[in-house]
């Protein structure tokens, strides 16, 4: 019965929050480009799926990832894991929450690589390019900026370290990168930092971080508990203007050994 309240009233929640984006559609349909929508059983029949999808989305997110998050970050911080059951918490240090670091490394790589958006801007990527830029290299290269970004973030979580510092950093490394990437994948670097933190990584990035700040000692859930999510952005476009960069500087010696042979021939 429980699960049932919940789902109905997520399912109200939810549709209060569609109902004005369904309004600016239909508006913009019937009022100013006014034409008829042209399959309106298969338009409401989508909507419907649209709703009940985000409903059981939020209800999985309440129940399952959130709590998740939160329980791992908890076992993998607690003293009793890290040191025994005799240690005390000041007597931690940074390096000691190696378990943490790793954890959030393959936490960032899986999930950004069973993201839906990353797949499918991939793709159109793919044949758009002719081919040029590799589905799974693109996807690789922004999973590995991810779980980068997501490591460093939970070690800024323990060290509690300003957050600015690391994203003024980044940032200068960025706009580095972008004077001097290939012209072809820089919109695209930009773009995959997006859709990193979209339906599968943002709620369990979230709660690693919330769960991570409330169980360090002497960290503040509300200040050092966020900005995990900024790291999961940011750093997949520095990955993936540096693949770029790679590629292309791996490109430019194959074509200067061929030069060199065909010289010396």
């Amino acid at each position: 019965m429980d699960s049932l309240n919940d789902i109905h009233s997520l399912f109200l929640d939810t549709l209060l929050d569609v109902l004005p984006i369904a309004a600016i559609i239909f508006g913009f349909q019937f009022l100013v480009i006014r034409k008829p929508i042209a399959n309106p059983k298969k338009t409401f029949i989508g909507l419907f799926y649209v709703l009940l999808g985000i409903t059981l989305f939020l209800l999985g997110l309440e129940q399952a990832l959130f709590p998740l998050g939160r329980l791992m970050a908890e076992q993998l911080t607690d003293p009793a894991f890290i040191y025994g059951v005799k240690a005390a918490a000041n007597e931690l240090h940074w390096s000691d929450y190696y378990w943490v670091y790793l954890f959030a490394f393959a936490i960032g790589m899986s999930t950004t690589l069973a993201e839906p958006s990353l797949i499918a801007v991939a793709i159109k990527a793919h044949a758009v390019s002719g081919g040029a830029i590799g589905i799974w290299g693109l996807r690789i290269a922004v999973a590995l900026g991810a779980a980068v970004g997501v490591a460093l973030g939970t070690y800024r979580i323990v060290t509690g370290t300003p957050l600015h510092y690391y994203i003024i950093a980044a940032y200068i490394i960025v706009v580095i990168q972008t004077f001097f990437a290939p012209k072809l994948i820089v919109p695209l670097a930009y773009d995959s930092g997006g859709v990193t933190t979209s339906t599968v990584t943002v709620p369990l990035v979230a709660a690693l971080g919330l769960g991570l700040a409330e169980t360090v000692p002497g960290r503040s859930a509300l200040i050092d508990g966020f900005g995990l999510i900024a790291f999961t952005c940011l750093f997949p476009i520095i990955s993936v203007m540096g693949y770029a960069q790679l590629s292309e500087y791996k490109a430019a010696r194959q074509k200067k050994k061929r030069r060199i042979q065909e010289a010396s021939q």
